[in-house]
């Protein structure tokens, strides 16, 4: 695995993809005994978060007895929402404690340790979603606005950062770090590898960048070729969940829409649960 991480400007914001209805008939299968559930970008809805697993705690109790019980996480919990420090006490928390689970790293959770990283990434991160995680946690961004009134101004504002950015580092939980540190980059289960944004095509998966599994988007939606393994993946929004003999996208925009999506995966089945708009 390639290091590279988005050290320069990336694109973070995405219009809802709309996509033609897709067809799959690939046959894959998840590990014999094993069920995986996969969830979608969280992005600060702790409600929606517990709507849903409280729905695969359900679904799963029809599963036969002794089958392993997975849910992988895509990655993206926090920024946009502002229960984002809830999402993450609540990922931690004993709350799944009869699932086994997998926690993959989203480009906001790289975003968030950037920042832990360097004090002026804070006015970039802030311009999606990042503001929102730091109320969140107890910080008031400051105003960069103000900032491009003078030079006394800039200089201000970078105080104010630096302010907050020594204050965030010595305030957020040591629980909350490790757990931000530990994410995965992916996942490889049976036929399926879970990714938060999706790979290069005609790549393996050994020489794909950090920087492509958290960032890709069009290279990888708009090829024809398959992989090796079924994509699952987040990252861009779509109206609905796609699946066809390439991937399945499961970002169905909750923070805006309401809807938090996720698949399960069992044996060569596949099928899809997902809360409703209040």
């Amino acid at each position: 695995m390639r290091k590279g991480f988005g050290l320069q400007q990336q694109t973070v914001e995405a219009d809802i993809r709309h996509e033609p209805v897709a067809t799959a008939t690939r046959v894959s299968e998840a590990p014999a005994g094993e069920c995986l559930y996969a969830i979608g970008d969280i992005h600060g809805r702790r409600d929606l978060l517990e709507k849903l697993v409280e729905q695969i705690r359900k679904d799963s109790q029809s599963l036969p007895g002794g089958t392993k019980r997975t849910i992988v996480f895509l990655g993206d919990y926090i920024d946009r929402g502002l229960q984002s420090r809830d999402v993450i006490d609540f990922l931690i928390s004993d709350q799944l404690s009869d699932f086994e689970t997998v926690f993959l790293m989203g480009n906001h959770e790289e975003a968030l340790l950037r920042f832990l990283d360097d004090a002026s990434f804070g006015k970039q991160w802030v311009r999606y979603g990042g503001g929102e995680t730091l109320y969140s946690y107890g910080f008031q961004p400051p105003n960069t606005r103000a900032s491009l009134r003078s030079h006394d101004a800039m200089a201000e504002a970078q105080k104010a950062w630096e302010m907050v950015w020594t204050q965030f580092r010595e305030r957020l939980p040591q629980e909350h770090l490790e757990f931000y540190r530990s994410l995965k980059p992916y996942h490889i289960a049976g036929d399926y590898l879970f990714v938060h944004a999706g790979m290069r095509p005609d790549t393996p998966i050994e020489e794909q960048t950090v920087r492509d599994l958290l960032w890709i988007r069009d290279e990888f939606l708009d090829d024809s070729r398959e992989f090796d393994h079924v994509v699952v993946h987040g990252h861009t929004p779509a109206e609905d969940v796609h699946h066809d003999n390439r991937r399945i996208g499961l970002d169905t925009g909750a923070f805006i829409s309401g809807r938090l999506s996720a698949a399960k995966l069992f044996g060569e089945d596949v099928s899809f649960l997902e809360t409703s708009p209040a």
